[in-house]
């Protein structure tokens, strides 16, 4: 049986997406060998007017934009949508209502290696928005039982800064990785037993040393997800 069509909405931002991008094909490679790799379909977002859009609080307009970009990749031949970052699942209801073909939704496969784990009570740092707002976090709680952790007001401005200051424009510092490691610290000293990468950008800064319990990095899980569904019978 041939690959599904993998449908990518990225751009937001294309340093993350093109992370999803190599590690789908290293994961396709991985699995069938030779010179396979993945069938998959990309529509990439100008970010700064997505940016401008989420700051404004205009997520309607966002949602229009969104659901834009999944028609066109259904169009274009998608088996299923994967949206490659986790602040714009705000509207993936909305987005999945509006196409004939499955999302993938990046908080699910998450949670399934949490729970397969062991662990329950997880820290979450992301954008403002993933950290702030129920869309994400609730999801964790309500359908996989999560208890989830944030940072404090102090840390999520912290957090939120890095992102669109530092690593959606692709730079990477030092002095933000030894931030992150203590805003880290800070959500384990309150029980968390695992911390999720809850932006699609982080895993550029942050690794598993940088951290004394487990952490659980949303863009490799779900471009492994991802695979997994394309290769799926």
């Amino acid at each position: 049986m041939p690959q599904k069509v993998i449908g990518l909405i990225g751009g937001m931002s294309w340093e993350s997406s093109a992370e999803y991008y190599r590690i789908i094909n290293q994961a396709v490679r991985a699995r069938l060998g030779g010179l396979h790799s993945a069938r998959c379909l990309m529509w990439s977002f100008d970010f700064g007017e997505i940016e401008a859009l989420q700051h404004a609080g205009r997520w309607d307009d966002a949602t229009t934009e969104m659901i834009d970009a999944a028609s066109r990749l259904e169009r274009g031949g998608a088996d299923f949508v994967v949206i490659c970052t986790n602040t714009m699942h705000r509207m993936a209801e909305e987005v999945e209502a509006a196409i004939g073909v499955p999302l993938l939704h990046i908080a699910d496969p998450t949670a399934e290696r949490i729970r397969s784990a062991g662990l329950r009570r997880v820290g979450l740092i992301g954008t403002a928005f993933t950290m702030e707002q129920e869309f994400y976090k609730g999801r964790l709680a309500d359908r996989h039982g999560l208890q989830v952790l944030v940072p404090s007001d102090e840390d999520r401005a912290l957090v939120h800064r890095v992102i669109y200051e530092e690593l959606v424009q692709g730079r990477v510092e030092a002095a933000s990785r030894q931030a992150y490691r203590e805003v880290i610290a800070r959500l384990v000293e309150r029980g968390a037993e695992a911390v999720i990468l809850g932006c699609t950008e982080i895993m550029l800064l942050v690794q598993p040393e940088d951290s004394s319990v487990p952490l659980f990095d949303t863009t490799t899980i779900h471009a492994e997800a991802a695979v997994a569904s394309a290769l799926s019978g």
